[in-house]
């Protein structure tokens, strides 16, 4: 009993201790509030480097890679499947003239059946010649007469066609050009699949894959710097823009005509520059430019001072620079890197960036 006394005695003693420091801590306070009053702290504003968008020529410079191509392939085959294919006289990558033998195929079936064409032709020819001059002379009808012309009228069609055939067993080159693809074998058959691809006039050309919005910056007859897989660079120029854009991949098709040379192999890699004519376009430094989950943005610092992020499309880059293909106008103040730690609404003090006098030309507004 005489602990509880004594525990309830402390507690009451300890509330009364906490109350008087309370209200001491109060006067105090209001002391001071009458004396000195409590000054709001102000952030001060953030000092950000801007430039402004400004006009700049850019070169028009596009890059794509491809495979090298034939210009014009010439597939080689023979219309008779099943054949033997006695000899072949030439290599991949031959260098062949129009008419030149590629390869023999074994005729020897068909000979056989070309000298029973040939007795069958005579036989009937003779027939209607036997016949000549009997017209209306009721020596013979007029039918038994046109029946003899007949036949040796399709034994001269059979027998053309079996000589015809007889001249397909020697594979000739079609055109002049490189023999890019050999299937043709000594001891294989003849089938649906051509035997050898020529490239025409040994010519090869780019086969370049660009997106949409590349494409419609490339005309025809458009010089183009191409760049084989060691190194070594070409002149060329666009022969042929594809008019189809891939639904899936959205990329289209261009051809780009390249010299003759040597080094030139179907199937090869190499890279494209489109070298376009330059032309008037609205650039920031790169660095003004964020990228985020949403897209790129700039941040654009208005007339109040104040912080405001806007979404662009950008374009080509050279030298520092990029295209906004859309975004702020021409002449619009924008920060550079700093403007990534600045939200909607923020108060900045500017100062004009150095680097903001790379721009050629002056900001238009």
């Amino acid at each position: 009993m005489v602990a509880l006394d004594f525990t309830f005695s402390l507690f009451i003693m300890t509330r009364r201790f906490v109350s008087t420091l309370a209200v001491g801590a109060a006067a105090f306070l209001g002391a001071c509030s009458k004396e000195a009053p409590v000054q709001r702290v102000v952030d001060p504003a953030r000092v950000v480097s801007v430039t402004h968008v400004a006009r700049v020529a850019f070169g028009n410079t596009t890059t794509a890679s491809g495979l090298l191509v034939a210009r014009e392939e010439a597939a080689v085959g023979v219309e008779q499947a099943g054949v033997r294919v006695l000899r072949v006289f030439v290599e991949e990558g031959a260098r062949v003239k129009a008419g030149q033998p590629l390869a023999v195929l074994d005729d020897t079936l068909l000979h056989e059946r070309l000298i029973q064409a040939q007795a069958q032709a005579d036989n009937a020819k003779s027939e209607a010649d036997r016949v000549e001059g009997l017209d209306g002379t009721g020596v013979m009808s007029d039918e038994d007469i046109g029946k003899r012309r007949s036949q040796a009228r399709v034994a001269q069609a059979q027998l053309r066609e079996l000589e015809a055939q007889v001249g397909q067993m020697i594979v000739r080159a079609p055109v002049s050009g490189m023999v890019i693809e050999r299937t043709a074998r000594p001891g294989s058959l003849s089938g649906g699949e051509p035997m050898f691809r020529v490239a025409r006039d040994n010519l090869f050309e780019l086969e370049a894959e660009l997106p949409e919005a590349s494409i419609l910056r490339i005309a025809e007859r458009q010089p183009v710097k191409v760049t084989l897989a060691d190194g070594k660079e070409l002149d060329g120029v666009v022969r042929l823009i594809g008019p189809r854009i891939d639904p899936q991949t959205k990329l289209g098709r261009v051809r780009v005509s390249l010299p003759a040379d040597r080094v030139l192999r179907v199937g090869g890699f190499a890279r494209a520059t489109f070298m376009g004519r330059s032309v008037p376009v609205a650039v920031v430094p790169e660095k003004a430019v964020q990228f985020e989950a949403s897209g790129p943005l700039v941040t654009v610092i208005g007339a109040d001072s104040r912080a405001r992020r806007i979404p662009v499309k950008t374009g080509e880059r050279s030298g520092g620079l990029v295209e906004l293909v859309e975004g702020p106008p021409v002449g619009t103040q924008v920060a550079l890197a700093g403007g990534a730690f600045l939200l909607d609404g923020d108060q900045v003090k500017t100062e004009i960036a150095e680097s903001s006098a790379t721009l050629t030309g002056t900001p238009e507004k």
